[in-house]
């Protein structure tokens, strides 16, 4: 059974901080060394410096970027530039957003959920992870003993009922707003009324929640879990590290939307490459698109897709830097035999899903990058199809393959099963950042 609970959230003090907006940051992992200087500059107070530190010369195990990020949080709590809410509240965000010409307006629920084990449960994960972020969300979390970015997690329902009711629920005017770099504007209501949070928590007492985002902190939050049960033999249950801070959105909200991921590849032998269209083509059907190319992901998400592919419900992706500046649509083949590269329980489950496909068909048995290793070494991940094309014509890159965005009724159905996909088989935009509200996973006494 779910447990999803209202918490005692840390928050900026927008007395301190007049304008939230230099403070946000998203979540550590779609940062980059030039976006974390940028946010360095923004504010003296911007949650970078907790949720993605600079590593400085000399930096040793008494003296690193996550003693860092504790040290400053405690200086925040002591100065009041953090303040921490007096009654457990539940943290309602809508994240506004424009989206292929429309403004948009996601709802999700900021709450404290027991922690599970991946295996079974209630809470489902959907794709691979690797070891290192895992190990750095470790070492962060031992440092603050905070949650600083909420995990996303979805949960299935009819016809959208909870994403109606947190509208219904959350404030004309919001506690507080921030605006991030993209043009999302986070709008963030503080439920406290027990009529609501009763209401909230009634609804959600039976539901899966599947992770959407945020793997790599579900699994530190697991393994501190435990090192905190072993610290604490008497523990109860109810203690804080038996929880982790989550943004919970209904599956069926409207403005649920998914990005693709495309894929950047180097370093590969000169053969491998060569070797490619003869590789593939029992599977794909190969056919060179004119120009122009399209510029961003959604021009390329739609003329991947024409009309008339979709008429024929076939699995499409694209291909640009086989033979120059050339952009190829690879189509399934109606008699693709692909019993050799999955099992049949997996060909029920994703023969039509196109990040499946390119990662058994192309990425492990045509181009050799068959573990998480050489995935780590010649893979680069971007929703931006711009910058593919780009990096592959600076020379940075050899290939770039691009992928449609995958359903949310796959990613829920994958997670049923048991089954992962591939790593960043999914982007779900916006993230909801960092420092809107923290989640402190200290003993309250």
């Amino acid at each position: 059974m779910g447990d999803v609970r209202p918490f005692c959230g840390l928050r900026y003090n927008l007395q301190r901080i007049t304008d939230p907006s230099t403070v946000v940051t998203p979540p550590y992992d779609v940062i980059s060394h030039e976006e974390r200087s940028l946010y360095y500059r923004r504010s003296p107070y911007n949650i970078i410096r907790l949720e993605s530190g600079e590593e400085q010369p000399g930096d040793s195990p008494e003296n690193n970027k996550y003693t860092r990020a504790a040290a400053t949080l405690d200086d925040w709590l002591r100065e009041g530039i953090l303040i921490q809410d007096k009654q457990p509240a539940f943290y309602i965000v809508e994240h506004r957003f424009p989206y292929q010409d429309m403004d948009r307006g996601r709802w999700g629920l900021i709450a404290r959920v027991r922690l599970e084990a991946l295996e079974g449960g209630q809470i489902r994960p959907h794709e691979r992870t690797t070891k290192e972020p895992a190990v750095d969300r470790l070492h962060l979390l031992r440092s603050c003993r905070t949650n600083l970015s909420p995990i996303i997690g979805l949960f299935r329902t009819e016809k959208g009922e909870m994403a109606a009711l947190l509208q219904e629920l959350s404030k004309k005017t919001p506690d507080m707003s921030a605006t991030d770099n993209y043009g999302v504007r986070y709008c963030l209501s503080v439920v406290t009324d027990e009529a609501a949070i009763e209401q909230v928590s009634t609804f959600l007492i039976n539901k899966v929640i599947y992770i959407a985002d945020g793997h790599h902190r579900y699994e530190t939050a697991l393994r501190y879990q435990k090192e905190q049960s072993d610290a604490h033999p008497s523990h109860t249950g109810d203690e804080s590290f038996n929880f982790v801070m989550m943004s919970l959105t209904d599956s069926h909200d409207p403005d649920l939307v998914v990005l693709p991921s495309h894929r950047l590849v180097r370093g590969l032998e000169s053969h491998r490459i060569a070797q490619l269209e003869e590789m593939i083509s029992p599977y794909f059907h190969m056919e060179e698109l004119p120009p122009p190319l399209p510029a961003f992901f959604e021009p390329v998400q739609t003329w991947l897709w024409t009309p008339e592919m979709r008429g024929k419900g076939r699995t499409v992706l694209g291909l640009y830097g086989l033979h120059g500046q050339k952009f190829y649509r690879l189509r399934l083949r109606r008699n693709a035999d692909l019993h050799s590269l999955m099992t049949e329980d997996e060909l029920k489950l994703w023969s039509d899903l196109d990040v499946v496909l390119l990662q058994r068909v192309i990425l492990q048995a045509a181009l050799g990058i068959d573990t998480t290793e050489k995935e780590d070494y010649h893979l680069k991940y971007t929703n931006d199809g711009l910058e593919a094309k780009t990096r592959v014509d600076s020379g940075e890159y050899q290939l770039a393959f691009f992928l449609n965005p995958t359903p949310v009724t796959s990613v829920l159905d994958t997670a049923d099963t048991g089954r992962r996909m591939p790593q960043k088989s999914t982007y779900f935009y916006p993230k909801t950042p960092a420092g809107l509200v923290i989640n402190p996973v200290w003993d309250e006494d």
